[in-house]
This record gives C-alpha cells, sequence and structure tokens, in this order.
C-alpha cells in the first residue's frame, strides 16, 4: 500500500470521535458442532445421521450499547432455523439472566442445510420419523444449544467496551432466482452470457466494530467485528457432514484476513434464491470467499461512523392462513404414502384434539432496530422470497434497508402475493415440511409489509 493511501486510512480510522458517535460494543463466539451423530435438518431425503465433520458450527453474538445506555444483540447460529418454542425459551433466559427484553434480541439463523435439527423446526421431516434415541438427542442439544447461546451473550456482555461502529454496503452476485433459472445445468453459461432473469438481491450490508482511537492503547483502530448479510439458500452442500456451508466460509475467511475480529453473518430474504451451481465443497468455498472478498472491500473502503443511538421493537402479528383442512382431509392424509404428509396429519390430528380446533393464522415475527438514525433493519422470521427485501428497500431507504429473514421463528416460507399466485414449492408446495395446515392467505404480503412499515414509522 502507498504510503500517502496508508496515512489517509490511518486518519480516517483514528480521528477523535464526537461524544455522539461513541458505543459501547462486546461480542463472542462458541462452537455449537454436535458431539454426536445425531439427526441432520434441510433435507428429507437423509436416511442416516450426521458421519462427521467438514467445518465447525458457531453460535456468535454482538451487543451494541448506544450513549444513553441502550442495548440491542444479534445472535447468529449456523443453524437451518429455530421454531418458536426454543426462540422464546432462549429469549425468557436472556431476560432471566441479563434483563434483555425481546426488543432488545434477534437471533438469526444462516439456513445452513449442514447443521442439526433444532428442536421442532421442520418437524414433519423428522419429529415422527426418527428413532427413539435420535429423537432423545434433538432434544438434548436443544437443552445445550439454549445453554451455549446464554453463555455466549454471557462473554460478549463482559467484553463490552467502547467502540467506533460504522457501516456500509457491497455487492456479491452469486445468488440466482432459483424458480426462473432451470435447468441449474445451464446456469453458468445464462451467467456469462447476462441470461439470467428473476429478481434478486445482491445487496450485502457491513457493519464493523472497531476500538475508538486513545493515545495510551497499542490496539486503537483494531476491528473486533464484523456484521454482514447476503439474501441466499445455504444449500450448496447437501453432504452428511456438519458444515457451515457459503456462510460458514465466508465468516472463517473474514476472521482469517482479519485476525481479531469475530464475523456474524445473517441471512438475507433468499427463500427463492440459490448458489447455482452447488454441490461441491469447492463451490461453497469459492462462493464464501467472494462474499469475504466484498465485505472486505466495504472494509477496505472509507466507512461513516454510526451515530450512537438504538430504537429497536419487536411485535407477533397475526398472519392470516387460507382455509384450514378438515378432520375428514386430515384422516385422509393419514394414510398417504407420502411418509411428511402423514407426519404433519398427525400433528393436525394431535393439535385438533388438543384445542379442539386448528389456528386459523400464525404469530409471525417482526422485529425492527433504527440504528444511528440511519439504518433500518427489519428481522422477518421464515423463509422470506425475496420480493419482501427488494419492496422495503423501495418503499424506505434503498441500501440502508436491511431485511433479515430466517430470524426468530423460521415457520415456513414466505411467498409474496405473486409467489403465491404462482404456486410451486416456495409458493405453498413446501408447507407440509413445515407442518403449516394450509397455504398463506393471499394477503399475507400485504399484511407483513404494512405492519413493518407501521413499526418503523413509530419509532
Amino acid at each position: 500500500m502507498k504510503p500517502f493511501i496508508l496515512f489517509a486510512l490511518t486518519l480516517f480510522i483514528s480521528l477523535p470521535l464526537a461524544a455522539a458517535d461513541v458505543w459501547k460494543a462486546g461480542v463472542a463466539s462458541t462452537v455449537i458442532t454436535p458431539e454426536k451423530p445425531m439427526w441432520m435438518a434441510g433435507y428429507g431425503s437423509r436416511k442416516t445421521p450426521a458421519e462427521g465433520k467438514r467445518t465447525d458450527l458457531f453460535a456468535k453474538a454482538l451487543i451494541l450499547e448506544d450513549r444513553d445506555a441502550n442495548r440491542a444483540l444479534i445472535v447468529t447460529l449456523d443453524l437451518v432455523g429455530i421454531d418458536r418454542t426454543f426462540s422464546k425459551d432462549v429469549c425468557d433466559a436472556l431476560k432471566e439472566n441479563f434483563q434483555l427484553e425481546r426488543n432488545q434480541i434477534a437471533l438469526c439463523t444462516s439456513h445452513t442445510h449442514s447443521g442439526p435439527v433444532v428442536g421442532k423446526n421442520l418437524a414433519p421431516l423428522h419429529f415422527y420419523n426418527v428413532d427413539p434415541t435420535q429423537q432423545a438427542l434433538i432434544d438434548e442439544y436443544a437443552i445445550t444449544l439454549k445453554q451455549q447461546i446464554v453463555t455466549t451473550v454471557g462473554q460478549a456482555i463482559d467484553s463490552l467496551a467502547p467502540a467506533l461502529v460504522q457501516t456500509g454496503s457491497g455487492k456479491a452476485t452469486f445468488a440466482v432466482n432459483r424458480r426462473n433459472n432451470t435447468p441449474y445445468a445451464l446456469v453458468p453459461e445464462k451467467r456469462l452470457k447476462g441470461q439470467l432473469v428473476g429478481p434478486v438481491d445482491h445487496d450485502v450490508p457491513v457493519l464493523t466494530v472497531r476500538n475508538p482511537v486513545t493515545t495510551d492503547n497499542e490496539s486503537a483502530g483494531a476491528l473486533r467485528a464484523i456484521l454482514f448479510g447476503y439474501a441466499c439458500h445455504a444449500t450448496v452442500l447437501s453432504l452428511s457432514e456438519w458444515n457451515g456451508d457459503y456462510p460458514g466460509y465466508a465468516q472463517s475467511e473474514l476472521e482469517k484476513n482479519h485476525p481479531g475480529a469475530t464475523a456474524l453473518f445473517w441471512a438475507g430474504c433468499g427463500g427463492d434464491q440459490n448458489p447455482l451451481p452447488r454441490k461441491t465443497i469447492p463451490l461453497a468455498e469459492k462462493y464464501g470467499k467472494e462474499l469475504a472478498e466484498s465485505v472486505s472491500d466495504v472494509i477496505k473502503a472509507p466507512m461513516p461512523a454510526l451515530p450512537s443511538t438504538i430504537a429497536s421493537v419487536y411485535q407477533e402479528i397475526e398472519a392470516p392462513l387460507a382455509e384450514l383442512p378438515t378432520r375428514e382431509t386430515i384422516a385422509n392424509n393419514l394414510t398417504s404414502t407420502n411418509r411428511f404428509e402423514v407426519a404433519r396429519a398427525r400433528m393436525l390430528k394431535r393439535e385438533m384434539e388438543k384445542k379442539g380446533a386448528l389456528d386459523g393464522s400464525y404469530p409471525f415475527p417482526i422485529g425492527y432496530w433504527n440504528l444511528g438514525g440511519e439504518i433500518d433493519f427489519f428481522f422477518l422470521g421464515g423463509e422470506v422470497v425475496v420480493d419482501y427485501a427488494l419492496r422495503l428497500k423501495r418503499e424506505h431507504s434503498n441500501a440502508n434497508t436491511w431485511v433479515s429473514a430466517y430470524a426468530n421463528d423460521v415457520m415456513a416460507y414466505i411467498p409474496s402475493h405473486r409467489v403465491l399466485l404462482e404456486g410451486g414449492y416456495e409458493g405453498g408446495g413446501s408447507n407440509v415440511y413445515y407442518g403449516l395446515p394450509t397455504l398463506w392467505a393471499e394477503s399475507i404480503e400485504e399484511t407483513i409489509i404494512e405492519e413493518a412499515t407501521k413499526l418503523k414509522q413509530a419509532h
């Protein structure tokens, strides 16, 4: 690097912070790779538990505290998803141990399909299809994971120290709309010719935490945490080994290239986005490196300091479902030749016996943070398709609107009105694997967008 460029970069980092820009931040990381060969999540075709480990899986926590002592905590998990019960249990424990309220917490999963089953997430894929020994391991892992998250958050809180928080945005282009680009074998050729079609979100939001500059601190300006997101399924791999998939490789690459920093990944609205081509470890490594390079480019460029303010809110809305199945329909599905349909029917029959009827809506989680008066950060549950992120960005502040999916509760795919009418896997065909009793109502997109917008307007 040329001397004058180095000087300019150092000057940018080392300028004295105004009081309005001084944060406190803490970060911690814990390995959550299962120690026993338990069932893997994400693919119904699997017939055996995991057979080994290619990479570790992690739970990571980043806590931010603004100048008025308001706190916001994001926990990132190398998992396919978590269910509502597990999420509530974790948040209750965080309140009991650290006095963190629900609106201050975001639990974000990477959606790697090479991680373990957690609780009742994607229950029809495993809940009635594994033997008692495996079910016991699933139950045991959820208990252990909860404690690991609580411990990690405690370590992050213990490490709270003055910090400079900066934000920026990059691009990565390996995500492809999987509904509009088939067969997969032609994707590389189409990419070269610029023939890929369908909506995508290639933004890479980045937030960094650095040590502030003081005259008596040798680590002044040192990078401590890198939080970044991307909207794409973590489905490069479908092997029988634990693996963080491309988000895991991206985090590892960033931590290797920025010693001392902890990298945390959150998944965007990639419900209908795939990394294509896929299926090999070299491709997962390639996409991870590409994403890490995009993040590093943002870090190398001037990043403005984020003013030290946090506003956060959380709400569960009644997301409407379409017409519910009758008792007769459920009874007929108990004899289906599709084992996942049978598993769902068992779950629905049990729910009807317990409650007397099925619920006509689902308590859908929406979180909203405003960071520094500049970043609108939405946290949506489920496997949200890309239309939601594009619409929220269009209707709000574009690149400064960050939209995480797979957050707090992954209960089903969340189609836009367009995708719901088009049908297919993301439009509702996948609901059987989550145990959702029927399709979402046609008003689902308007309901979620309207409520998300209200949360922003109220704060």
